[in-house]
């Protein structure tokens, strides 16, 4: 039987009216289960203070959480809607709204204004990552966002070292090659107490020793790490019988700055003089409440200015030896040692 025409209208504008809510609906759970933009700054994820926007196919995001994530410190002109940020000798100056930037006082265009929604300011995300010096890669894929800070070179090499495969000098088959002084690398990190990971300018990785003669590296960390490498060196003499004028060349035997000498020399590659007198001149003075793990600590000894020498160990504690009945000890820096203390001296 055919359906009138009227009844065939009828039922095409029921379809439609049941179906328009249908298809809000699912547009509004698609939008809700889209995936969301996430971005990583040299491999970790960024937390940011409000969901970043597509406008135009550029990417805004909010202004402080970009930028302090890139090291800049942030100025903000609430009048104005100005924002400056700094990092090194770099300043860039950028009004929102505005298509144009400041960059050292040059002009940068940018691809969208900056805006300000729900309430925060939001900038275009590759105009300042790139203005700062990163490079910005988008992963489509995974809907991610990639930011990667430019590589400084700032650790000079101070004394030929090579640069190895593995954090191991004990093997010449995995040296890349000699880095000379001079050369300028990047430390990637602190493997442990005698060990950095580096790039070099042409792109090599690789591992160097972190002994302070190699390089003008140094950090809080690994100072303390090598502070503590020092006492556990130190530590495998305990015992070791005391002799005045032991020589410098054998360890069944010290005397007071023959075994700093060796500690030294076998842990650090630092080199110091034979004898406390002329140890005392070696490093910088520093003050008793600034004592840090591996300062040396000299004293009067026998009717000497400066007779005697011991490595602090922290806690109040220092390593040394004097005694034959005690040799290489740790001992409590109170007492007749504080009443001999003439000066402390960092070496690294």
């Amino acid at each position: 039987m055919k359906k009138k025409p009227h009844t065939l209208l009828l039922l095409l504008a029921a379809s439609m009216l049941f179906s328009a809510p249908a298809q809000a609906a699912a547009a509004q759970l698609e939008q809700a289960t889209a995936q969301p933009i996430s971005m990583f700054m040299d491999g970790r994820q960024l937390q940011s203070e409000t969901p970043p926007v597509v406008v135009n196919g550029s990417t805004l995001v909010p202004i402080r959480g970009i930028f302090e994530a890139q090291g800049a410190k942030l100025s903000w002109n609430d009048a104005s809607k100005t924002v400056t940020a700094t990092k090194g000798s770099t300043t860039l100056t950028y009004r929102l709204g505005d298509t144009t930037a400041l960059l050292d006082g040059q002009t940068l265009l940018l691809s969208v204004p900056g805006q300000i929604t729900n309430g925060f300011s939001l900038v275009p995300l590759r105009f300042v990552s790139e203005a700062l010096g990163s490079t910005v890669k988008w992963e489509p894929n995974t809907k991610s966002i990639w930011i990667t800070s430019p590589v400084e070179y700032e650790t000079s090499i101070a004394q030929g070292v090579n640069l190895r495969t593995t954090p191991d000098s004990q093997n010449d088959t995995n040296s890349l090659g000699l880095l000379p002084v001079g050369e300028k690398v990047h430390v990637i990190r602190e493997v442990n107490a005698l060990w950095l990971e580096v790039q070099t300018k042409n792109n090599q990785t690789g591992y160097i020793s972190a002994k302070p003669k190699y390089t003008d590296y140094s950090s809080p960390a690994l100072i303390q790490k090598q502070g503590s490498e020092l006492i556990a060196a130190g530590s495998k003499y305990l015992g070791t019988p005391y002799e005045f004028g032991a020589t410098s060349d054998q360890t069944k035997t010290f005397d007071c700055s023959s075994f700093v000498k060796r500690v030294f020399g076998d842990t650090l590659s630092i080199e110091l003089p034979r004898v406390s007198y002329d140890q005392a001149k070696v490093g910088k003075e520093v003050k008793l409440d600034d004592l840090r793990v591996g300062d040396l600590l000299f004293f009067t000894a026998r009717k000497l200015d400066i007779g005697h020498v011991a490595i602090y160990a922290g806690n109040n504690q220092i390593l040394h030896t004097y005694s034959k009945e005690k040799g290489v000890h740790f001992e409590a820096f109170e007492g007749q040692w504080k009443k001999r203390f003439v000066t402390a001296r960092r070496v690294f």
